[in-house]
């Protein structure tokens, strides 16, 4: 307890040099409240795929320079990236949002719901922010806005980064923050801050964890290989749709019996398999595709290891092959525990400590966890379900239900911005 109690009271002084600042934060987040929404409104309603986010990315363009930043255009495809230089030396801090909407048809009947359509893996789909990208947009637009208007007090600069796919891309192997990455986007950055709006805490209030927060995602594809034969003499055939049920079962055991789930948890889940042609007929192979989640290299190496152990043992003692290729997508979102410590009072400020809450680790998966591969970073959740709401019931993300209670958006603005000035103040 002593170890995380210290780096609290160490900012309480001269770390915070910049908490002045603070009051004139939430004067020019109040003022800004109806543009963010205004923003988030017009986005819902003209969503965009990943690396299509044209619209998007014009409107955050004019923005940044209506600021007087420098601007650049087309990273990573669409992403746009705005750099506030302030009146006085110091870090350089980054802010990140994610633009790409989902090819999911919305439901909700509102005035702002998306009129959007397009095609996605060949067939004709609605496009939706149902993960509420669009107000990550619109709060991360706002935060300029405030920051902007105190650039002559700030001790440093403000990177904000605005990203295209992070929900992926079909028909491309790297997108978004891995691309971003790739082209330099992180190496002038001391620190990066993010949030994503989480439908299952009210609005008003703030979850964090550190350390492993949310997890890696990797793709499986197991083949399963076997001899064909009649229905009716599977004795003549080596059958790999018993052999595929044998190991979807014992894959479960990596989770019960190789994870030390007092750690961190692990999903292996199978989430399609298709084998066969016709009843009286044992097919020649078996294909399954399915998700891996896990936190941190150390249990990812192992959860792949025993995978493929399983499969291909199960599938020898049965006389057939298994062929297993898994895919790593994005690593684990880690907030590094020692800036995570720093700037709790940051978000406390903002909320008030009573609506700071210490979360579990979250099965989900974010793209900001290669932003926090190069330098420190610090991902929140900030609540958009409305006050007194049923996380159990409200509809959650990626659904075509997904709802925002947008009084909640203010608040990312200023935690947003009490980051950047909070972590000039400590350098």
């Amino acid at each position: 307890m002593k170890k995380f109690i210290l780096p609290l009271l160490l900012l309480s002084g001269a770390a915070f040099s910049q908490s002045k600042l603070r009051p004139q934060i939430d004067q020019q987040a109040d003022a800004v409240e109806s543009k963010v929404i205004e923003w988030r409104r017009d986005f819902h309603k003209y969503p965009e795929l990943g690396n299509q986010e044209f619209r998007t990315a014009k409107i955050i363009e004019d923005h940044l320079r209506s600021l007087g930043m420098e601007v650049t255009e087309n990273v990573a495809v669409t992403g746009v990236v705005g750099v506030l230089k302030g009146g006085k030396p110091g870090p350089m801090v980054a802010l990140r949002a994610d633009m790409d909407a989902l090819p999911v048809t919305e439901r909700n009947d509102l005035p702002f719901k998306s009129v959007n359509t397009a095609v996605y893996n060949g067939q004709e789909t609605g496009v939706m922010h149902a993960c509420g990208h669009d107000s990550h947009v619109a709060i991360l637009m706002g935060a300029a806005e405030v920051l902007a208007g105190m650039k002559d007090q700030l001790e440093g600069s403000v990177k904000f980064i605005f990203q295209p796919a992070e929900e992926g891309v079909y028909d491309v192997d790297i997108a978004g923050a891995e691309l971003m990455v790739q082209e330099g986007v992180m190496e002038d950055v001391d620190a990066i801050f993010g949030l994503h709006i989480w439908a299952q805490i009210e609005a008003g209030k703030i979850g964090y964890r550190s350390g492993p927060a949310l997890a890696a995602v990797d793709n499986l594809s197991i083949t399963v290989h076997g001899t064909q034969a009649h229905g009716a003499s599977p004795w003549s055939g080596v059958d790999p749709i018993v052999t595929s049920a044998q190991i979807v079962t014992g894959l479960q055991t990596i989770l019960s019996r190789s994870v030390n789930v007092t750690e961190n948890p692990a999903v292996v889940t199978v989430g399609a398999i298709h084998g066969g042609i016709r009843q009286n007929i044992i097919p020649e192979k078996v294909e399954m595709i399915g998700t891996i989640r896990t936190f941190g290299d150390e249990q990812q190496a192992l959860v792949h290891k025993r995978i493929t152990e399983i499969a291909t043992n199960i599938a020898e003692s049965a006389g057939a092959k298994a062929d297993v290729e898994i895919g790593k997508l994005y690593p684990s979102t880690v907030n590094d525990p020692e800036l995570t410590a720093q700037m709790l009072p940051s978000i406390q400020s903002a909320a008030g400590t009573e609506n700071v809450i210490a979360m579990p680790p979250v099965t989900g998966a974010e793209d900001f966890s290669f932003f926090q591969r190069e330098k420190p970073g610090f991902f929140i959740f900030l609540g958009g379900m409305k006050k007194g709401g049923d996380p159990l019931t409200t509809p959650s993300h990626h659904t075509p239900d997904f709802y925002l209670d947008e009084s909640g958006f203010k608040l990312g603005v200023k935690a947003l911005s009490y980051f950047v000035v909070d972590y000039m103040g400590m350098k």
